[in-house]
């Protein structure tokens, strides 16, 4: 079983900054693409930023030069850089990863419980 567990969620002015983190464990064999989503109350989730296990990245065009996505794979661990944030940024931000749990096993994705991120003055 593989467990994602985000942190560094908060309030923060708008123009602030913020960083999340979100931390994988349990039965991991590799893990392939990472990634952030959110969702804002009353709207679907959507995607913020990915990052491939070569890193190569992507990037919603609403957060693109405010937002940096990066991995540390030998921690297994996605961060989220979030700068100049907005109050349309404010929302549940939720970690995703592309998991393969052992050597001859499928890869299937996991979702952290997300952390909430809320940007007003």
């Amino acid at each position: 079983q593989v467990q994602l567990v985000e942190s560094g969620g908060g309030l923060v002015q708008p123009g602030g900054s913020l960083r999340l983190s979100c931390a994988t464990s349990g039965s991991i064999f590799s893990i392939y693409a990472m990634g952030w989503y959110r969702q804002a109350p009353g709207k679907q989730r959507e995607l913020v930023a990915t990052v491939t296990s070569g890193g190569g990245t992507n990037y919603a065009d609403s957060v693109k030069g405010r937002f940096t996505i990066s991995r540390d794979n030998a921690k297994n661990t996605v961060y989220l850089q979030m700068n100049s944030l907005k109050p349309e940024d404010t929302a549940v931000y939720y970690c995703h990863a592309i998991i393969r749990a052992t050597m001859t096993g499928s890869a299937g994705g996991s979702w952290g419980q997300g952390t909430q991120v809320t940007v007003s003055s």
